[in-house]
């Protein structure tokens, strides 16, 4: 598993209503709906490194 960095995070309360809204309408929690987002963005923006599995690979 791996380490998670915890940290404050001050955003004003209507924004934090429409997130919490949007995680409930997807079945996650905020934090992993905030997590979900940075990750799309990430993702989007092309800065997460290539993580390349094939068929071949397998959990051993």
């Amino acid at each position: 598993m791996s380490k998670k960095k915890s940290f404050v995070l001050r955003i004003d309360p209507e924004t934090f209503k429409q997130i919490e809204k949007w995680a409930d309408d997807e079945f996650r929690s905020v934090n992993g709906q905030l997590e979900y987002m940075i990750h799309k963005s990430l993702k989007d923006a092309k800065r997460l490194k290539s993580n390349k599995k094939t068929s071949t690979d397998k959990d051993e």
